[in-house]
């Protein structure tokens, strides 16, 4: 079979590299892939939110599959994309939904998902510029550090945490102001949890499922969580 793998990252490449190993995949391309993914298949030069480009490539070349990488074209809906189009609803698509993205796309839609399915999360407020003040209030009511997370998407640095309550609620104007865009129109503020963070994947097709090996990030530069690059904590 012929798969097309979507992003360009470290995780693609990994991606790619595991998928080129098997062999019932007779052709692996990634749109637009790097210098590494180059190694184990064929890069097209195709952005991962490009969908036209994607479903007229996919047609052209038989592809049977296509495997996501990157939350961006899930989170505005390339599953629903092809499943809305009868001459693609035939290639699988790995990935969920724009509704099921959202859990990853919003901060504050998967906070709220949390609280209404009893799932232990810390506590947190959603802040617009609308109400600035009750963010501070609620920074107040908080020990530090402080945790500001920009609602959307930000490729993994939409998350700060701050020492001190002076710098938490300078940072949160910024953020409100467009530091990251239209991502911190909204921030969600979280009580501060200390510990191990780890990502649990699972594969879907929303009958059965298969649970992947356990992921960390390291992102701190230093031994003992020092350095300057912000950490984003699972909540």
């Amino acid at each position: 079979m012929k798969i097309l793998l979507l992003g360009s990252g470290g995780r693609e490449h990994a991606l790619a590299w595991k998928i080129a190993q098997s062999p019932r995949v007779e052709k692996l391309y990634i749109a637009p892939g790097n210098a590494g993914s180059n190694a184990v298949g064929e890069n097209v030069n195709i952005q991962a939110t490009d969908f036209e480009a994607i479903a007229a490539f996919a047609l052209q070349e038989q592809v049977s599959i296509v495997v996501v990488g990157p939350e961006d074209p899930l989170v505005k809906g390339i599953y629903d994309y092809f499943q809305n189009r009868a001459d693609l609803r035939q290639i699988a698509v790995v990935g969920p939904s724009a509704k099921g993205a959202e859990l990853e796309g919003s901060k504050e839609f998967a906070k709220g998902f949390m609280m209404r399915h009893n799932i232990p999360t810390a506590r947190y407020k959603s802040i617009t510029s609308n109400n600035l003040e009750e963010g501070y209030a609620f920074l107040e009511s908080l020990e530090a550090p402080y945790v500001l997370k920009a609602d959307g998407l930000c490729a993994g640095k939409g998350v700060l945490i701050l020492p001190t309550l002076a710098e938490a609620k300078k940072e949160l104007k910024d953020m409100l102001g467009g530091m990251f865009g239209s991502a911190s129109s909204t921030v969600v503020i979280e009580e501060f949890l200390s510990g191990i963070e780890c990502s649990v994947f699972v594969l879907t097709d929303g009958e059965h499922y298969k649970v992947l090996p356990v992921a960390k990030d390291y992102k701190r530069i230093g031994e003992g969580d020092t350095g300057s690059t912000p950490v984003e904590w699972v909540a």
